[in-house]
């Protein structure tokens, strides 16, 4: 495509020719086995190889030595046993037209002494590691020799294993560590001035030329300015690279900006939509005119047009998509097919990584298929036999539903009460900085009018118009409404964050927020509220706000909570709300003491999740055929449901989201997915 060009053209890096400048950046999902890139690490790149990608990286922070703990489920390349799983993966890879890479490094004191084997953190300094708080033990003379010949041993491996080339982490793991003043304050040759903190860094790759040779890429990824966390500027930062280039050393910059040491830099380095697009694309071209090597970027470069200009004005030679191509593997053969507007988009939520960094795998907020390519492949199988498929409910459960079901070739007709699709989506994304999050259902609503889904917005489907289809399946997908309920008297006078963001109440100059929930709803609700002027306090019975947001998002809702003065009160239970005239008062117990506090407020808003508006389903199990019983042992396997529990029954019966139970979206579309990829 013309307007792709740019993004879409060769490129030749060293000895390796790339058929586009898409790369998919390396990162750790999670799913290494014992320390080996297995079938389902493989699958998950090779999906992306096979949607045209040129370059995909594997094994984020893959470690070179045992006192580099795995916090992240992380490949292990100090041993050789890691040789042919390379081989099998590269193989893989390779058939697809797609090259391979591995990133390697040292963590440093950047992982903690009780993983892994349970050995000191080393660093260049003794101190303490802001984000995993390990307190390091100083590297000596014999440490940088040891390490230095893991990195050179750990880069053999990766070109014996027929990899194109490897990448060293420097920001915030080891060898950034010691390139930072913020980490480094030795008085020896490897502290003080810049060529002292560059040392080892520098060492590192000449021991890697020295075992890979010239015909091998090698990569460096960094942070180029930590100059808002008082660390080197970017200045240094672009000299840094200046003075490896001169070396010889490096074939590619990977260009980041920000200090990802700590909680709040994490959410810079990986920006989340509070962050602009491309925020660091100056950054990279100051590098890559300092230096005339080709630079990489990966931080939020999510749609293709933004990509296009990066490398069409000259800010970069390759392009990270990694989130990107979470959310749609097959991103590069639907621009080359001419078809942008069918790319799945990445939002920006962070699910992903917030998995990672609370020990999970990683996870594509509304691409169920990513990650599970074994068992649950991205493309949807045609069913034998057409049918007729109703479904209740056009919320992201509902939608995805009528998605697949289309896909498999049926006829779908959709039931809407609300005048648009969307559900409870269109209302968190009315909440302060997520509004981005309304790509989800935008792209589900573009795919199933596309697919010819049968749309019936604003109609409240009742028994007799569901079976005036005739269907031969029904899925429920009708979510879920607020609970509310308190151990005394009053939730009838608190409202939910649905009532204020839909307008049907407004803001009051007093709020108190309860959440039980654990999380986006409440937080974002208080942002939103903040934003508009009122005296929030948000409360909860949990030691902290928002206890199940990952590392990526609770820093923006603590940054907007404090900037905006939002009271925050953890170990309190609500559990009495009180009239007194126009105000109410709400009565907090600490958890612990058991104390007993008041607040005289305008409103009390309780977030405890919702409880399933299953009222349709009810009066349709008993002419099911399946009784509205989803076998769970054939849903686990997409195997075709059981329809024999009622002789009299016409139709299956299924309820899927919230509609059977309060989780989040990705559940509510993986209900969706793997049932009706089955009908």
């Amino acid at each position: 495509m013309a307007a792709f060009g740019a993004l879409l053209s060769p490129f030749q890096l060293r000895h390796l020719t790339l058929r586009n400048r898409v790369v998919s950046s390396a990162h750790a999902p999670g799913y290494a086995v014992e320390g080996l890139p297995g079938l389902r690490y493989q699958l998950y790149h090779e999906e992306k190889a096979k949607g045209g990608i040129a370059l995909t990286m594997f094994g984020g922070s893959s470690n070179v030595a045992r006192d580099s703990g795995s916090i992240y489920g992380q490949i292990f390349v100090g041993s050789d046993t890691v040789v042919p799983a390379f081989r099998d993966f590269a193989r893989r890879i390779h058939r697809h037209g797609t090259a391979l890479m591995c990133q390697i490094s040292h963590m440093g004191r950047r992982t903690t002494w009780d993983s892994g084997d349970w050995l000191p953190t080393i660093a260049p300094s003794v101190i303490r590691d802001p984000a995993h708080h390990s307190v390091p033990r100083e590297m000596d003379a014999h440490d940088i020799r040891r390490i230095v010949a893991a990195f050179g041993q750990a880069a053999r491996r990766c070109r014996d294993g027929e990899l194109d080339g490897c990448e060293i982490l420097a920001t915030s793991h080891l060898a950034g560590q010691f390139l930072s003043p913020l980490s480094n304050r030795r008085q020896d040759s490897y502290g003080g001035s810049l060529d002292n903190r560059l040392r080892f860094l520098t060492e590192v790759l000449e021991e890697i030329r020295h075992q890979v040779g010239a015909d091998f890429i090698v990569g460096v990824r960094y942070a180029a300015d930590e100059s808002r966390d008082g660390g080197f500027s970017a200045d240094e930062g672009v000299e840094i690279a200046r003075r490896l280039a001169r070396g010889g050393l490096v074939d590619l910059f990977n260009v980041n900006g920000g200090y990802g040491s700590t909680t709040p830099g994490l959410g810079e380095i990986i920006p989340t939509m509070d962050r602009p697009s491309a925020a660091y694309l100056e950054l990279a071209r100051r590098v890559r005119e300092a230096t005339g090597l080709p630079v990489m970027q990966a931080a939020k470069i999510a749609d293709p047009a933004t990509a296009d200009h990066a490398v069409r004005g000259g800010y970069l030679d390759l392009v990270g998509m990694t989130r990107a191509h979470l959310a749609d593997p097959h991103l590069v053969e639907k621009l080359r097919r001419g078809e942008p507007e069918r790319i799945r988009p990445c939002v920006g939520a962070g699910y992903c990584v917030d998995r990672i960094y609370r020990g999970q795998d990683a996870l594509c907020l509304h691409n169920v298929s990513t990650g599970r390519e074994e068992s649950l492949s991205h493309e949807v199988p045609t069913a034998p036999e057409r049918r007729c498929v109703v479904i209740v409910g056009g919320g992201p459960a509902g939608l995805e539903a009528a998605r697949v079901a289309a896909l498999r070739g049926h006829r779908v007709v959709l039931f809407e009460a609300a005048q648009r699709l969307g559900g409870q989506v269109v209302l968190a994304a009315k909440a302060s900085w997520r509004r981005d999050i309304i790509g989800i259902v935008d792209w589900l609503a573009q795919e199933v009018e596309r697919l010819g889904v049968e749309l019936r917005l604003g109609f409240y489907a009742d028994q007799e118009a569901i079976l005036a289809e005739a269907p031969d399946a029904v899925v429920v997908a009708t979510g879920g409404v607020p609970q509310a309920e308190l151990q005394g008297a009053g939730a009838d006078f608190a409202l939910s964050s649905w009532d204020l963001l839909s307008g049907q109440a407004a803001p009051g100059d007093s709020v108190l927020i309860y959440d039980e929930a654990g999380g986006h709803a409440a937080l974002s609700l208080a942002d939103w509220l903040a934003e508009r002027g009122s005296r929030v306090e948000f409360v909860t019975a949990d030691r902290l706000a928002g206890r199940d947001v990952g590392g990526l998002n609770y820093p923006v809702y603590l940054k907007h909570l404090y900037g905006r003065g939002v009271a925050q009160t953890p170990d309190h239970r609500l559990v009495e709300v009180l009239r007194d005239g126009n105000a109410l008062i709400a009565r907090l117990r600490n958890e612990y003491t058991g104390e007993v506090r008041e607040r005289r407020v305008d409103q009390v808003v309780i977030d405890q999740g919702t409880l399933p508006a299953d009222e349709v389903y009810r009066a349709l199990r008993p002419l099911s055929s399946n009784e509205g019983v989803t076998d769970l042992e054939a849903l686990l396997a997409l195997a075709p449901q059981p329809a024999d529990r009622n002789g009299n029954g016409g139709f299956q019966l299924f309820r899927v989201g919230d509609a059977a139970a309060s989780r989040d979206l990705h559940a509510a579309l993986l209900d969706s997915n793997r049932l009706c990829r089955t009908i």
